[in-house]
């Protein structure tokens, strides 16, 4: 075999791995969306609506017109239940597009089919012109969202001037603490993470981006049965803010209408 012959051999065997490997991920992706549908249908879907109504009673959503975003929503649970409290249009932001198709289904069914859209988007560069939302929800997300300084900066830079984001993982603070305990239970008592560091992480991220309108959530903290409700952040967009690259990260150029 000649050296030519030999290099388009391996050039081939290159390329036949990387569509391996291309579709053993497409198949992962797959497998974690349904996952999490599974999930959302079963063990956390009495999270949803009680989460719904404190939101749209925290952020005073119910008769506010405009965009809402929920950044990492996967099957859009959430999204559903915000439609039934409030007048917005939702986004289903989310890195994974499996998700897309049941949640498309399912606001149809529910009714509400043309007050939302889904996109493909990764929280470290969104897809969105700059001032575009007027509210950002993201429940049980941003752990993975990898480097939170340009995340958290990216849901800054898309927020409109005076919008408000609502960010964590957990319970909603309305559950009761023994329905909370059941529901943790059957999970396995729940994420094994330290809020209070998860805390004093989100402080120095808002530091960091300068970003002083802001209010951390640790719903019933120190709970005589240690049930964990989880951390949520808060921060509202500086209402005579008009660029964002304060937050030292360049805007995105790419835009969604």
């Amino acid at each position: 075999m000649d050296n030519r012959s030999h290099q388009r051999r391996v050039a081939l065997c290159i390329l036949l791995l990387s569509l391996c490997g291309a579709a053993g991920a497409e198949r992962s992706r797959q497998e974690a969306a349904q996952r999490m549908i599974a999930a959302a249908e079963g063990g956390l879907a009495p999270v949803y609506a009680p989460l719904a109504e404190q939101l749209v009673r925290t952020l005073d959503l119910a008769d506010m017109n405009g965009i809402g975003i929920d950044l990492g929503s996967g099957p859009g649970t959430l999204i559903v239940e915000l439609c039934r409290r409030s007048k917005l249009h939702w986004v289903n932001a989310d890195i994974n597009p499996h998700f897309f198709p049941y949640f498309l289904a399912r606001a149809e069914t529910a009714g509400f089919s043309g007050r939302v859209s889904a996109i493909r988007a990764d929280a470290q560069r969104l897809p969105f012109r700059d001032h575009y939302a007027d509210v950002i929800v993201s429940r049980g997300s941003f752990q993975f969202w990898g480097d939170h300084e340009k995340a958290f900066a990216e849901v800054y830079r898309v927020l409109k001037p005076g919008g408000t984001a609502y960010i964590g993982r957990g319970l909603p603070a309305s559950m009761p603490l023994e329905e909370a305990r059941t529901l943790r239970r059957r999970h396995g008592s729940g994420p094994k993470y330290d809020v209070a560091e998860t805390e004093q992480r989100l402080r120095r991220i808002m530091a960091t981006l300068g970003i002083t309108d802001y209010t951390i959530h640790r719903p019933h903290a120190g709970n005589p049965q240690a049930v964990n409700y989880g951390i949520w952040l808060q921060f509202t967009k500086s209402a005579t803010e008009t660029h964002a690259k304060r937050c030292g990260f360049p805007g995105n150029e790419k835009k969604v209408e």
